[in-house]
């Protein structure tokens, strides 16, 4: 069985899918490794150290592609501008393919309606659940700790003000006053982050362990109100999405502190579903001038109503930004953690040996959004029946 890693073609994407350390794992586990030329390139991994590690170097995608059993990817597939097609349509049909799908979002329908169409099982990181046998797999984790920290600096660097409070010959600036809005992972590690370069921190999220956990963060101040457990919480500890009585208290409760606030980071996400708007263009213009919204949920639609992907939108003064690829700016990390993830997840698909995917395993289970020209993740099929 052959596996392929292609070299990512999103703009700015430095990531690679696999190392060679991971390589020389894939091959002692009977697996053929084919590396398209350069792929590793962005993290300072050469087409020699590939080799070493005993994989076939070949020099385009397409030839990858006709040929690759099981392709690796770090991001969804895309229009490939080079060569004129989309990387959905260049997978041969029948193959395997293992990347961050995103399958609920709307701009993701189309690719999944490809991959179906076109026979190939598509298994998405972002649906491994949190449990503890999937905790070596969890790249959605790996790569929302780094998320986490950039996007506070992506903040930092067009907030138009000090991050801290700064005492000069003239007196003292004031410290910024950061919103952290979901507080799983990526909202802990902003929090972290924030409160390191010295802002004054609240944070909001709708399940009580999250917000006493974000509250154990000395001096952050926590706002929220009480959701139930049956409405909040699904299986593992995530978010629910909100039924929509629910969901309008929450936008109440952050509109409501929106106008003190400086930096807004947007983290609030229902896994496997399209992401709550929690901030409407209406609460936007209430933000004082200068204000900057850090979007990091925009893979799966985005929390704030004007948030556009890949862009910076200014309304009234307020700087809402939709960075794509957050952790794609810290690559070498994110390789690192992303490629062992992903081996770990071969290795338990594979866990019979290449050839013979089990696909009644949970974990895979969970992932899995298509197979044998059927869509089968559930809130991909919800999202798509809303659109």
């Amino acid at each position: 069985m052959i596996i392929g890693i292609p070299k990512e073609i999103m703009p700015g994407e430095r990531r690679v899918a696999a190392l060679p350390e991971t390589v020389r794992e894939y091959v002692n586990m009977g697996f053929q490794v084919l590396v398209e030329a350069s792929a590793g390139q962005g993290v300072f991994h050469s087409d020699a150290d590939y080799r070493a590690a005993g994989a076939e170097i070949v020099p385009d995608s397409s030839t990858l592609y006709a040929r690759a059993d099981l392709v690796l990817k770090v991001k969804q597939p895309e229009f490939n501008e080079a060569v004129g097609r989309h990387e959905a349509e260049m997978i041969r049909e029948g193959a395997m393919l293992i990347t961050f799908l995103h399958p609920a979002a709307p701009a993701s329908h189309d690719m999944v309606r490809t991959l179906c169409n076109r026979n190939i099982t598509s298994l998405t990181m972002d649906g491994v659940p949190r449990i503890s046998r999937a905790q070596t797999m969890d790249a959605l984790t790996s790569m929302s700790t780094i998320t986490g920290y950039k996007s506070v600096l992506i903040a930092a660097a067009r907030f138009p003000r000090f991050m801290p409070m700064i005492g000069t010959a003239i007196g003292a600036t004031k410290p910024a006053n950061v919103l952290v809005v979901g507080t799983g992972v990526v909202g802990l590690q902003a929090i972290a982050t924030a409160k390191r370069l010295g802002a004054s921190v609240t944070a909001v999220d709708i399940r009580a362990d999250a917000r006493r956990e974000a509250g154990s963060l000395k001096g952050t101040k926590v706002a929220g109100f009480e959701v139930p457990d049956e409405v909040a919480l699904a299986p593992g500890g995530y978010a629910r999405a909100l039924p929509t009585e629910w969901l309008v208290r929450e936008r109440a409760l952050v509109d409501s502190l929106l106008p003190q606030i400086d930096i807004v980071i947007l983290s609030a996400l229902v896994p496997g579903e399209v992401a709550p708007v929690l901030i409407t263009e209406e609460a936007v213009r209430t933000m004082r001038p200068g204000s900057v919204i850090v979007d990091v949920a925009i893979d799966q639609g985005g929390n704030c109503a004007l948030t556009q992907v890949g862009r910076e939108v200014a309304v009234q003064d307020v700087l809402v930004c939709g960075t794509a690829n957050i952790p794609g700016s810290v690559a070498v990390d994110a390789s690192w953690l992303y490629a062992n993830n992903i081996l770990r997840y071969v290795q338990n698909l594979f866990k019979d040996g290449p050839q013979r995917p089990c696909f009644e395993d949970e974990i895979v289970k969970q992932s899995l959004v298509t197979r044998d020209r059927k869509i089968v993740h559930a809130g991909t099929l919800k999202a798509m029946r809303l659109g």
